[in-house]
Formats: structure tokens, C-alpha cells, sequence
């Protein structure tokens, strides 16, 4: 986690904060469409296990549990349906209970209106535009489901492919932060920042 995001931090007000985590508990889908991702459950941690331990898929994540095995796999599930009782997280998986195609992690702020979007897709999915216009959809609908003002992101460095689409989509550069890995140890990202009323000027659609 990095505990220096979101960099716009506006206090909302408590009513506020209640229907924020109100919308992340009545979630199950992310999206309307037929295929949307589903929330994760602890019968997914084997296939997400396999799904994860592609190093195309968790080399670029410092959110990740390290090592990756079926017990820390189980366990960040479990840590998610934990977030998703107390409104402040989501976990969805993407794909059949035995194959799984990919996954979102959200981080939701309640008190700040805020969220950060993480996830990956499977190997054989990338470079068909879907990882770009997936991250659109999702982020209009966290606007819109989760009722939030501000959403957050990071890349490492090396990341350009995630940087180049946050550009595109109109975020805004805010700097970098230390991010800790779950194991404890740091690496460097850059952070991006997009405010609801920019992407509905932006998307309009």
C-alpha cells in the first residue's frame, strides 16, 4: 500500500461517507454487462493462483501477496470480502470458477470520495485494446456505482504501457510515492489523478 494516496484529500460529509460504503456492499458485479466480472470468493483462490503466478501478470503489481501460493492467494481474497463488509474494497475476477481471465482490485477512501483501480488481464488478452478500454469502463462505473470524486493511480517506472493509457485517458500527473509491497519491501510510483467532473468532461459518453 502506499498511505500517501490519494494526493487530493477533500473531507466529505458523513452522510456522504454512509452512501459511499453503502454502494461498495450492495456491489457484485463490476458493470451491467452480461460478462461482467463477478466478485471474488475463496473457491477462486486456485484458479487465481494460477492466474497470478505468470510473472507477465504479477511482476508489475506491488499490491500482490509475495510469496504467491494458494494460502496467500486465499488469504487476499479473504482480506477483500473483510474490505467489502466495511465499504472501503472490492475484489472481482473475470472468467469461470476454473479459469480465470482476470481480475480488479479497488481500494475505495469513503472519507475522501476517492478510489484507485488495480488489476491485470491474461496474457493472451493483451494488446487487443481491451486492457485500455476495460480501465475506461471500469472507472466511469466507479465514478457512477461507487458515487466517488477522485480516483487514484499508480505505476512503477518501468510501466509505460499503464502510464501512456492513464495519460490518454486525461489524468493528471501528481508526482511520485514509496508503494510497500505486502512483504514489506518499496518500490517508486508514479501517481495519476482524475477528478469525476474531468472524466465527465472528458467522457462525455
Amino acid at each position: 500500500m502506499a498511505d500517501s494516496i490519494p494526493i487530493t484529500r477533500i473531507n466529505v460529509p458523513a452522510s456522504r461517507i454512509r452512501a459511499i460504503r453503502s454502494a461498495v456492499r450492495e456491489v457484485t458485479h463490476l458493470g451491467s454487462a452480461p460478462d461482467a466480472s463477478r466478485l471474488a470468493t475463496l473457491d477462486d483462490a486456485p484458479a487465481l493462483l494460477a492466474f497470478l503466478s505468470d510473472p507477465a501478470v504479477h511482476a508489475p503489481i506491488y499490491s500482490l501477496p509475495r510469496p504467491l501460493t494458494e494460502a496467500s492467494v486465499r488469504a487476499f481474497v479473504q482480506e477483500h470480502l473483510v474490505q467489502r463488509t466495511a465499504g472501503e474494497g472490492l475484489l472481482f475476477v473475470r472468467g469461470e470458477a476454473d479459469v480465470i481471465l482476470g481480475y480488479s482490485d479497488i481500494q475505495v477512501w469513503p472519507q475522501w470520495a476517492a478510489g484507485e483501480l488495480g488489476g491485470a488481464l491474461h496474457p493472451s488478452l493483451h494488446h487487443q485494446g481491451r486492457g485500455s478500454r476495460g480501465a475506461a469502463e471500469s472507472f466511469a462505473w466507479m465514478f457512477e456505482a461507487l458515487q466517488l470524486d477522485v480516483i487514484c493511480e499508480t505505476a512503477s517506472h518501468e510501466n509505460v504501457p499503464t502510464q501512456r493509457m492513464l495519460d490518454g485517458l486525461g489524468f493528471t500527473r501528481k508526482g511520485e510515492v514509496e508503494s510497500v509491497r505486502p512483504d514489506g519491501t518499496a518500490r517508486a510510483s508514479l501517481v495519476w489523478e482524475i477528478t469525476r467532473s474531468d472524466w465527465l468532461r472528458l467522457h462525455p459518453n
